[in-house]
């Protein structure tokens, strides 16, 4: 229904819970198994974040290579 400015009226434009819920996902909850593996880092990456949050090292890795650059900081 129209109001008489010629906007519509907040009743026209609602939508049940079900129409809604059939285009709008939430997202799900994260598994013990997926928080495990996003909480857990494999040493390589652990050794890349040390580096890069040490700037000498992380600098030279963009000129000679990541592994040479650990290994002259941190090896």
């Amino acid at each position: 229904p129209k109001e008489p400015s010629g906007s519509l009226s907040a009743d026209s434009i609602k939508i049940k819970k079900e129409v809604a819920n059939a285009f709008v996902k939430r997202q799900k909850r994260f598994s013990l198994y997926e928080r495990y593996f996003e909480s857990y880092k494999n040493p390589m990456e652990q050794m890349h974040e040390r580096c890069e949050n040490y700037p000498p090292c992380d600098y030279l890795s963009d000129q000679i290579g990541f592994s040479l650059a650990y290994n002259r900081f941190f090896g």
